[in-house]
């Protein structure tokens, strides 16, 4: 393996996230990955085969002539192969974890430090509240919600979710390399910067939340007319999930389609809709499943002294904020990160 342009005389600092940790439950230690860790204990995982293999695939598939969008789908499903293969849900975080055992096999010559944050969400402060430039995770099912396309999902509603603003994430990398800069130790420092541990939030506060939300200031269709929502569903069980989705949703819609084939495709809009909405949920549930039922709570020690240290030297704290016990969940989320994903994003 090689990494050029390799300069021992700085510090490197990575930003990777903190559900590298796939599925696993309890205290989740600010620990690193030795090379070829493998979650699910079945095989060494080897990262050149893996590349190779991905290279291989996609070599076929061009020599067939494959459309891009078959391509797209087949290396697609062959990421999620490979991730659950070896222990972890889905090839985001698949590909993170490779990423941070690649800088490992370098920490004796490569200074580093790897910031791991949980789930970032729009701003708390800076530059101002509620600044957020895309979806990101839960907010594709907040935003879903709103506009009505996402009624029900897959959840334990007791599962902690791990949020954390933007603005807190970048405060901890700026604290963290005043902290390291001279660091000389041949073992990389890791820092989760998330909530759970100091100032959980449950996923049945933001279904709580949204609810009075988007009934007070309700999204708008296509034709201006105002989104009505009902209070989102939550089933505690895959299969409740898939039985529900089943009798609610897929048997009708099949119903609808054999009338439509038979009514020389009168109900063809309804059906179009009906089903782009149904891969929606059904897309969104399979994606953030881990998340959904995720029992696991980042430990935030090193973070923890890092926050210490800044206040024993004295440092601006409120400039280079990064502690959640300061954040009140309800006003955050009604007052500055649901609006901020109306104004920013959604319009």
């Amino acid at each position: 393996m090689s990494l050029p342009l390799i300069d021992r005389d700085h510090i490197y600092f990575l930003l990777f996230v903190a559900y590298v940790c796939g599925e696993r439950s309890g205290i989740i230690a600010e620990d690193s990955f030795p090379m070829g860790e493998s979650l699910s204990g079945t095989s060494k995982l080897d990262i050149t085969m893996e590349k190779k293999l991905v290279e291989e695939t996609l070599n076929q598939l061009r020599a067939k002539n494959a459309t891009e969008e078959a391509i797209t789908s087949t290396m697609k499903e062959l990421g999620m192969q490979r991730a659950r293969l070896y222990g972890w849900p889905n090839t985001y975080v698949f590909t993170k974890a490779m990423g941070e055992m690649v800088l490992g096999y370098y920490r004796e010559i490569l200074p580093l430090v790897i910031i791991r944050p949980t789930i970032i969400t729009s701003t708390y402060k800076e530059p101002f509240p509620g600044w957020i430039e895309s979806l990101r995770t839960l907010d594709s099912v907040v935003i879903g919600y709103g506009k009505g396309k996402v009624k029900c999902l897959p959840a334990n509603p007791n599962t902690i979710i791990d949020l954390i603003p933007a603005d807190m994430v970048v405060n901890a990398m700026i604290v963290a390399m005043v902290a390291n800069a001279n660091q000389h130790s041949s073992d990389p420092i890791i820092y989760h910067v998330g909530s759970s541990r100091r100032n959980a939030i449950k996923l049945s506060n933001i279904r709580d939340f949204g609810y009075p939300y988007f009934t007070k200031n309700p999204l708008t269709d296509k034709k201006g007319k105002a989104i009505k929502v009902r209070k989102f569903i939550m089933l505690d069980k895959w299969s409740k999930f898939r039985r529900y989705m089943a009798i609610r949703y897929q048997l009708p819609l099949k119903g609808l389609k054999l009338m439509n084939s038979v009514l020389f495709q009168y109900y063809k809009g309804i059906t179009t809709d009906s089903d782009r909405k149904l891969k929606l949920v059904m897309r969104l549930a399979e994606l953030y499943k881990p998340y959904m039922f995720f029992e696991g709570i980042f430990d935030d020690t090193n973070s923890e002294r890092l926050r210490m240290t800044m206040r024993e030297s004295k440092l601006e704290v409120d400039a280079f904020n990064f502690d959640p016990n300061c954040i009140d969940w309800e006003d955050y989320m009604m007052n500055i990160h649901i609006p901020g994903l109306v104004t920013y994003v959604v319009r």
